[in-house]
């Protein structure tokens, strides 16, 4: 069975609408899964990613996926595991002719009614992230032109992942430099008033707070804000 061509266009006209917005990585893998089941026409998809190389069950389209995803994870076999550690699509046409390959998973496959398995990479470069699962009930010889068009999808949804990620660290980081800031703001506040009251240099103002904060182990601008909201004097 041939994927559908015009599905896979859809897929990907909806992930080029996803990218200019604020997603998030949930949204993606979402996308992936659902994309793929339609384009494929499966009983559903699942997806596991890598964390510090260990294979961890995140999306699920279908109740039995999720089951062999966690199979998968409890395990750290399957196909899924293979494709995120190598690189490379793993692709079973009917898992009764492969029992031996993954034993636990393979068991539990076919008692669940799923009888072919792809296991698609989500590799950026060198940046391993995990893989997507294709499910099948039925026995399918997978296609150059299937694998092809999976890869495609895979590889779309892990660039919005690392692009995800990227946005999540970029707004960590204006929030900290935002912190920070702030922070800058109320120390210079407090100067101000212990220089003001003391009748001492900005600097010498400082250099109290700054021992006030050291004797007292507190943070530097919690000794500021207390300066200012409560009136300590130092």
């Amino acid at each position: 069975m041939a994927h559908d061509s015009s599905a896979l266009v859809e897929a990907l006209a909806r992930f080029a609408r996803l990218l200019p917005t604020p997603y998030k990585v949930e949204t993606a893998l979402d996308e992936l899964g659902m994309s793929v089941t339609k384009v494929f026409d499966l009983v559903g998809a699942g997806v596991s990613l890598l964390e510090d190389d260990v294979l961890r069950f995140v999306s699920a389209t279908a109740a039995p996926v999720a089951t062999l995803e966690r199979v998968q994870e409890l395990a750290q076999q399957g196909p899924c595991m293979e494709a995120s550690r190598t690189g490379e699509v793993v692709a079973v046409s009917d898992l009764r002719e492969s029992a031996d390959r993954w034993p636990t998973y393979t068991e539990t496959a076919l008692e669940l009614g799923v009888l072919a398995v792809a296991g698609i990479p989500m590799w950026l470069d060198q940046e391993r992230l995990g893989a997507v699962n294709l499910y099948s009930t039925g026995p399918r010889p997978w296609s150059e032109e299937d694998l092809d068009a999976a890869r495609t999808l895979a590889s779309v949804a892990t660039g919005y992942i690392v692009n995800a990620n990227k946005r999540i660290q970029q707004r960590q980081v204006t929030e900290q430099l935002e912190q920070a800031l702030e922070s800058r703001v109320v120390i210079e506040q407090a100067k101000g008033i212990i220089a003001t009251v003391r009748g001492i240099a900005p600097d010498e103002a400082f250099d109290l707070i700054r021992k006030h904060a050291r004797a007292n182990r507190a943070p530097l601008h919690a000794i500021a804000r207390a300066i200012i909201e409560i009136g300590l004097r130092i």
